[in-house]
């Protein structure tokens, strides 16, 4: 596998951008959950408008950001829903992609480092740190390996 898989990032983004831009626009107009919930106890005319009863949503207000240019899923000021909804996803999309990648960015590894406690547990005559050895061989130095020809005889 390779270490970089740009081609699948970038896949994923296309199919993202191409659901939040056109696929959204087909999305169910009738309301949520939430909304069908806070509705139960009123009685609600063709339009969605509540015409009596009592329920939560009688006590619904605007939210603070009700002014924002991406409230309500369009773009305010544009005035053609479909493009307004497409392009409201796709720059969710991108904004989205933009924090997250960031995000990634700055906790990505940044390589194999040496810690400190690895460089003192190094060969002194240079050769591996004792964490990069194969299992079972000892550290050789000259003088390690004068004592073993000395015992061999």
């Amino acid at each position: 596998m390779s270490k970089r898989p740009w081609g699948f990032v970038v896949g994923g983004l296309l199919v993202a951008l191409l659901l939040a831009g056109v696929v959204s626009n087909y999305a169910s107009s009738h309301p949520d959950g939430l909304d069908s919930s806070l509705l139960k106890g009123c009685t609600v005319d063709a339009e969605g408008e509540i015409t009596g009863g009592s329920c939560p949503a009688l006590q619904e207000r605007d939210h603070e950001l009700a002014d924002s240019p991406l409230a309500d899923y369009g773009v305010r000021g544009l005035d053609n829903d479909f493009l307004s909804t497409g392009l409201s996803g796709v720059l969710g999309v991108l904004l989205t992609f933009a924090v997250g990648g960031g995000v990634f960015w700055l906790l990505r590894r940044r390589g194999p480092q040496q810690p400190a406690a690895d460089a003192a547990t190094a060969d002194v005559s240079g050769g591996e740190p004792a964490a990069d050895r194969p299992q079972g061989r000892a550290a050789e130095s000259p003088a390690g390996d004068a004592s073993r020809v000395a015992r061999s005889r």
